[in-house]
């Protein structure tokens, strides 16, 4: 990486994380986004990438979105094991021929700040997105 901005990283993937997770889940984008922004602060990367799988069928679509996009953010750094794996959860905990996320301390902290200030970002834009639109039904009398 050669002198990139790490913060307008953050923000722009932040903002892609809301638009893409509210295109997906409507209104429940920034309550998606919150929930999973708690499961990484108090758990980690590895529980992160492992609560949005495990999202039902009504937040699916937002987790397979907020899940690529913090691939996305990882991949643009980029952060190991991330540039050549897709299975995120396999990126993480490693095994096999290669080495989990975990393995460098280092790179395992930045790349928890810069997803966690991404989502920071996120939770803010979904916010401030609007409302989508209700369909507008014309009265015939």
């Amino acid at each position: 990486m050669t002198g990139e901005n790490l913060d307008r990283l953050c923000a722009q993937s932040g903002y892609q994380m809301a638009c893409d997770t509210h295109k997906a889940v409507g209104k429940n984008a920034e309550n998606l986004i919150t929930k999973s922004l708690a499961v990484l602060q108090e758990s980690g990367i590895y529980a992160f990438f492992l609560y949005l799988k495990s999202r039902g069928k009504t937040e699916s679509k937002g987790a397979e979105q907020l899940t690529d996009s913090a691939v996305q953010l990882f991949k643009k750094i980029p952060i190991r094991p991330f540039d050549n794996l897709e299975d995120p959860l396999e990126a993480v905990r490693g095994g096999g021929e290669h080495k989990g996320l975990g393995e460098s301390l280092d790179d395992y902290l930045l790349a928890k700040s810069l997803l966690q200030q991404a989502l920071i970002y996120a939770r803010y834009h979904a916010k401030a997105l609007p409302a989508p639109e209700k369909s507008k039904t014309v009265d015939a009398n």
